[in-house]
């Protein structure tokens, strides 16, 4: 009993679905202990079985056409209760709409890169904000030259696909209230542009863009919840490609910041486009940031494949966040943010440069992002490299694309109050 959480409960549960769904046992009954020395109560053990449980059915079928009818399906759960019904059916349907939106995350980040260009992207992200009743604006190459988004330009300029920029903005009052801005790293393939990637293991980087998959799936469940708080959503979308118009080492790129960027390193592409979108966030005025990007390798040899690298400027939304990740089961851990290692970014010929050398690289890259969130807007980063995508398969986690972020942003959300 003192190893039991919320979080077992859940895996249980998926475990068990699976099973049975691999057995080609398609429906199943669950009773839910009503028992005072049971440690969840009925309504948190109904959510978290139905939650698990359809985490663990997850499967990527839609580009299959042979063998259909060996894919095995589950049709129905029926919960048997004792308790009031009307509250076990909110819960349930609360379990159900969380599950849909890490089901659109990992749908996104499973899709191949021809099937999800930052065009083909933004269009399924326009129909997800109209079925949810999100304001959506696209900024094109046009606006984005006209604003001055100069290091996101950069990115793009190496393929024919152009870069987009989606906002998505969830107003639930009339209220101008200051918002929440959830930023997501888009990059739809890495090949790492000049600094070209090793071909082993590039197919990989479709998976480049999880940041933003877990914001629109994030928001998709903040409106069917109809939370009371204005959340933002910025996704900048592109490519990173080598071709003769490739952005190139050593080059000097101007930000929407007004900063000055050094290239040593095409393929640190995410915290270049991830720069202008930081500073288009200030527009909104926002009570607080929060961006997620599948930024570095570092960051999976300092935390494992299991853990996402927490960093940030306010120490009350660090906790926040902690508290959110220990809720979900999408953890978390805090590293250093000390303007000392600024130093490491500094460049001979510009204002900084967009990478150093392999000293903290996970850390140097949140520092380098921390120069253009807006001043005084509190803010965190989360570099979910090592946990957007699961090699082996795990009982909540079927082997892929993991939606991580969609829970850890919505449970940091429905408790939201202003930062102190």
């Amino acid at each position: 009993r003192e190893e039991f959480s919320i979080h077992a409960l859940r895996e249980a549960a998926a475990q068990s679905l699976r099973t049975l769904r691999d057995r080609r046992q398609p429906r199943a009954v669950m009773p839910i202990p009503f028992d005072s020395k049971f440690p969840l109560d009925t309504e948190d053990t109904a959510e978290a079985c139905v939650l698990g449980g359809m985490l663990g059915l997850y499967q990527f079928t839609e580009l299959r056409t042979r063998d259909l009818d060996n894919i095995k399906d589950f049709d129905s759960l029926i919960i048997l209760s004792q308790k009031d019904s009307k509250k076990l059916a909110a819960r349930v349907d609360r379990a159900k709409t969380m599950a849909s939106g890490i089901y659109l995350a990992r749908d996104l980040v499973t899709l191949p890169p021809n099937l999800a260009t930052p065009t083909i992207l933004a269009e399924r992200v326009g129909e997800v904000a109209e079925q949810a009743g999100v304001n959506f604006h696209l900024i094109e190459k046009e606006e984005a030259e006209k604003l001055g988004m100069g290091a996101f330009l950069a990115v793009a300029q190496g393929s024919d696909e152009p870069g987009l920029m989606v906002a998505l903005d969830y107003q639930p009052s009339k209220d101008d209230e200051p918002p929440v801005v959830l930023v997501g790293k888009g990059i739809t393939f890495d090949s790492g542009g000049i600094s070209i990637k090793p071909s082993k293991d590039m197919d990989r980087m479709k998976h480049d863009m999880a940041g933003a998959a877990a914001v629109i799936g994030a928001i998709q469940v903040v409106a069917a919840l109809k939370l009371p708080l204005r959340v933002v959503g910025l996704i900048p979308f592109t490519e990173n490609l080598p071709s003769g118009k490739a952005y190139k080492p050593g080059d000097v790129i101007h930000s929407l910041s007004g900063l000055n960027i050094e290239v040593i390193n095409t393929d640190a592409e995410g915290r270049m486009i991830l720069a202008d979108a930081l500073t288009y966030a200030g527009r909104y005025e926002p009570q607080a940031i929060v961006d997620l990007a599948t930024l570095t390798g570092a960051c999976v040899v300092a935390l494992g494949d299991d853990v996402a690298g927490l960093m940030g400027t306010d120490d009350e939304l660090l906790a926040r966040l902690q508290a959110a990740g220990e809720e979900s089961g999408e953890k978390v851990w805090p590293l250093p943010l000390w303007d000392s290692y600024f130093k490491l970014m500094k460049s001979d010929v510009a204002d900084l440069k967009n990478v150093d050398g392999r000293k903290a690289g996970a850390i140097t890259a949140a520092i380098f992002l921390k120069q253009f969130v807006p001043e005084g807007v509190p803010w965190a980063h989360l570099d979910i490299a090592g946990c957007a995508w699961e090699e082996k398969g795990k009982p909540l986690v079927p082997k892929g694309a993991t939606g991580m972020g969609v829970h850890l942003l919505v449970r940091l959300l429905q408790e939201w109050q202003p930062l102190a």
